[in-house]
């Protein structure tokens, strides 16, 4: 019922339910063309998709979530998210060349979170929307509760959680654990089986990890790009992606940042 679709940094996913689907985040505004393209790959029409979740409104999740709308999937926001719609627009409103299309609040379909159940039940699908403050207040996750599945966007992996204990952070996975998943999905890790300890710290050798160790100290003492990138001799777009997941996931490890931007053994 889940499929992965990965056109860009954000992995999207597709669950099927008997009467539709639902598309679980987007991607970068811009990237419209390539999510079609990569639902055309595995199979997906966009006319069979019938509802927009977003896990939260950050930009490399909702770029182009308005756009999708215009397509005439319908984009629903649960009531916690209603003061976040446009939490992104001033990113974007920095890059004229985006294409980005501001989200038109009046189309948008808001429910709350113990209606969650009946609305993803119109489409046959046997789940509900969670509140997962922690990466941000608006942050959701979706329990597909018949593969025993979440879709958690940016909350903070299960291998991080040691360093989230009396955070919000760990409230948010509590209640999740509390349903007895099977499997996790994540917008830039790995997806996760629970239980099995397929990542952890230890796990991570090499050059690049010690460079993006590196990289954090060096964003610790205030060091700009530029600096960094001469004084470990790494490309500057790649220290920017560091710095990136860095500065935006709170108390992120190491091996946090491999997995979010995919880095590691290259």
């Amino acid at each position: 019922m889940i499929t992965t679709v990965k056109y860009g940094a954000t992995k999207t996913y597709v669950v099927q339910g008997k009467n539709g689907s639902v598309l679980f985040d987007t991607g970068w505004a811009g990237t419209f063309p390539l999510l079609c393209r990569a639902l055309g790959e595995k199979g997906i029409r966009l006319q069979d998709i019938k509802l927009l979740l977003i896990s939260h409104f950050h930009p490399d999740h909702m770029g182009i979530a308005q756009e999708i709308a215009n397509a005439g999937v319908t984009l629903a926001a649960a009531d916690v998210q209603r003061n976040h719609l446009h939490v992104s627009d001033g990113i974007f409103a920095k890059d004229s060349r985006s294409g980005f299309v501001p989200i038109d609040d009046s189309k948008v379909r808001f429910f709350t979170l113990g209606q969650s159940r009946e609305l993803l039940g119109e489409l046959g699908i046997d789940g509900e929307v969670i509140h997962t403050p922690g990466h941000s207040d608006d942050s959701i996750s979706l329990w597909v509760q018949s593969d025993r599945a979440l879709l958690v966007g940016d909350l903070n992996p299960l291998y991080e959680l040691e360093m989230h204990k009396g955070t919000q952070i760990e409230q948010s996975w509590q209640r999740l654990l509390a349903l007895d998943p099977q499997t996790v999905y994540y917008a830039h890790a790995k997806t996760a089986v629970v239980g099995k300890n397929q990542v952890c710290e230890s796990g991570a050798q090499g050059d690049t990890y010690s460079l993006v160790k590196r990289i954090t100290r060096l964003c610790d003492k205030g060091c700009d790009a530029s600096k960094i990138a001469d004084k470990t001799g790494a490309d500057i777009d790649f220290v920017r992606d560091v710095q990136r997941m860095y500065f935006t996931h709170p108390n992120v490890s190491v091996q946090g940042i491999l997995d979010r931007i995919e880095i590691k053994g290259k």
